[in-house]
């Protein structure tokens, strides 16, 4: 069901009007009936002016009257004609001015990840234009040198489901026209759940691998094993041959 506009502050005006149930003005505004109950003892929305629905053809003075005689009525959003059959605005995404020098990095990210997106499908996904994608892919940008590849969904330019919905189009397309994918494209072209829900891929065995497993054979001749010397006994040599060595010695 819609919800009027400022909900909180039209919850106030009810609240302070009329003899509506609480639990009447929470369903109305999409509120939680406690919270209703806080705006009443004033501990919730202290300070919120009160917003008149009558006023602003929210609501109409005969439905609030039904709904204060039957506290079971559910109180109805005014029909407004003028919004009947409007359609919704065609076009890029509308991006904060908070968050719009982050565009550059998530339209690299989704050009070295997911080449497969198309030019549009990227403006529709983070909400910018086709020529700042062709510059970013063919590496013209005016600042592409300080660029870094960001995630959309981790800078808050979309959600991992609009994402995830848009790889899924992609890899049906591509099914379609009959291409062999690779593994590491198989992982692209799928939602994060259905990646991690893949067997993890192969791993290429090393040189060093299998060597504590090696022995020798039955034919080959076990290796002897080396005396240990200790360092300490040339220098504890007994006392004849000690003196035997000065004399020798033409340093002595």
């Amino acid at each position: 069901m819609a919800k009027p506009l400022m909900a909180k502050a039209t919850a106030v005006w009810l609240v302070d009007n009329t003899t509506i149930s609480f639990k009447q003005i929470a369903d109305f505004v999409g509120m939680h009936e406690l919270e209703v109950q806080g705006i009443a003892d004033g501990d919730v929305a202290a300070g919120v002016k009160g917003f008149d629905p009558i006023a602003n053809n929210q609501l109409t003075q005969e439905e609030i009257d039904v709904a204060q005689g039957n506290p079971l009525h559910k109180l109805k959003l005014k029909f407004n004609p003028a919004a009947s059959g409007e359609e919704k605005r065609r076009g890029p995404r509308y991006t904060p001015l908070s968050k719009r020098q982050d565009r550059p990095n998530s339209i690299l990210w989704l050009v070295k990840f997911h080449p497969e997106l198309s030019d549009g499908q990227i403006a529709k996904l983070v909400g910018t234009t086709k020529p700042t994608i062709q510059s970013i892919r063919e590496r013209t940008h005016w600042n592409i040198s300080n660029m870094q590849p960001i995630d959309p969904v981790a800078l808050g330019l979309c959600k991992q489901s609009e994402l995830d919905a848009i790889v899924q189009k992609a890899a049906a397309k591509k099914a379609a026209e009959g291409g062999v994918m690779s593994d590491d494209e198989r992982r692209k072209l799928v939602s994060t759940e259905q990646s991690l829900e893949m067997d993890a891929a192969p791993k290429i065995p090393t040189a060093i691998e299998g060597l504590e497993t090696f022995s020798l054979s039955d034919d080959s001749p076990e290796e002897k094993e080396e005396p240990i010397i200790d360092a300490d006994s040339f220098f504890n040599l007994p006392k004849g041959e000690a003196e035997d060595e000065d004399e020798s010695d033409p340093r002595f």
